[in-house]
């Protein structure tokens, strides 16, 4: 009978240290995986500043992972270009700020309102907003810029932050992130204690799904700062464009006037607002990770 309780207890101490060893491994693997990955990722941002140190001869010569001495020749270069840098650096933070705004809001409104209420079209509603997603932005291109120019707004950025309150992906992701995070019990809780509607979904909902707004707000902000296509087709006058077609312009100049590290420098000078973002943002879903969501 002793001997049997000691083999038991070598048996758990072996499966226990195998089973300590496998957890370590695993997590050394993940470790080296996350490594080469973030490697990968960040490599391109290294290459891409170190480009706007260089010359344009010194990019035409070759690849190199040293950096260059002509950081402040290219910085001066664009600053004292043609092309007004600061006015589309303005115009872009308008439209993405105004834009990741009204679609995080209205977005999660509209989640808020099929997730929590019971309405006759509430099954057709859902389905319908889905479908809306599967209609890419280039076939209904044409005519909303017929719909822009009937209405005076050519050449404005009205266009360009007005339509992202209607954003189905934002929408979906929000309506599953209520499914699993926002009682209805809760809501319920609150009109017994005489809280209003909208006070509901402004202190209380939007409290909850902060991580998810947060998520979305980036997205939503990367999306519109990197959005080319309807910028081009609304914006004509110099003053008024965004930094992808002020690049766009810069790298289709003339050869004699094409420098390769100045467009360098302006693509990263467009990518530092958006990194200041993501760090601002970024604290919000790591809290939702760690938090977790909330259970009834």
């Amino acid at each position: 009978m002793i001997y049997m309780d000691k083999k038991k207890q070598e048996y758990k101490t072996s499966k226990g240290l195998s089973t300590g060893l496998g957890i370590h491994a695993r997590r050394t693997i993940s470790y080296v995986v996350l490594i080469i990955v973030s490697f990968f990722c960040l490599f391109w941002f290294y290459i891409l500043f170190i480009n706007a140190t260089r010359s344009n001869g010194e990019l035409q010569a070759g690849f190199t992972l040293l950096p260059g001495t002509h950081f402040l020749e290219n910085w001066n270069s664009l600053l004292h270009g043609t092309l007004p840098i600061w006015s589309g650096l303005l115009n872009s933070l308008i439209v993405s700020v105004c834009s990741a705004a009204l679609c995080v809001y209205f977005s999660t409104m509209t989640a808020y309102a099929i997730h929590a209420y019971d309405f006759k079209l509430k099954k057709f509603i859902y389905p319908f907003i889905l479908m809306i997603m599967m209609v890419p932005t280039q076939v209904t291109a044409l005519g909303f810029v017929q719909l822009v120019t009937n209405m005076g707004l050519d050449d404005t950025l009205v266009p360009l932050i007005v339509p992202s309150i209607a954003a189905p992906i934002t929408f979906f992701y929000m309506k599953q992130y209520m499914e699993n995070s926002l009682p209805l019990s809760l809501i319920e809780a609150a009109r017994i204690d005489g809280s209003g509607e909208f006070r509901t979904f402004n202190h209380i909902v939007l409290p909850l799904v902060k991580p998810a707004i947060a998520v979305q707000a980036i997205f939503t902000f990367v999306s519109s700062w990197n959005n080319y296509f309807v910028p081009a087709l609304i914006l004509h006058t110099d003053s008024k464009k965004t930094l992808p077609i002020l690049i766009a312009q810069l790298r289709s100049a003339d050869w004699l006037k094409f420098d390769m590290g100045q467009v360098y420098m302006m693509i990263a000078f467009s990518i530092f607002p958006v990194i200041i973002v993501y760090l601002i943002l970024s604290k919000h879903i790591v809290q939702g990770v760690a938090l977790g969501s909330v259970k009834e």
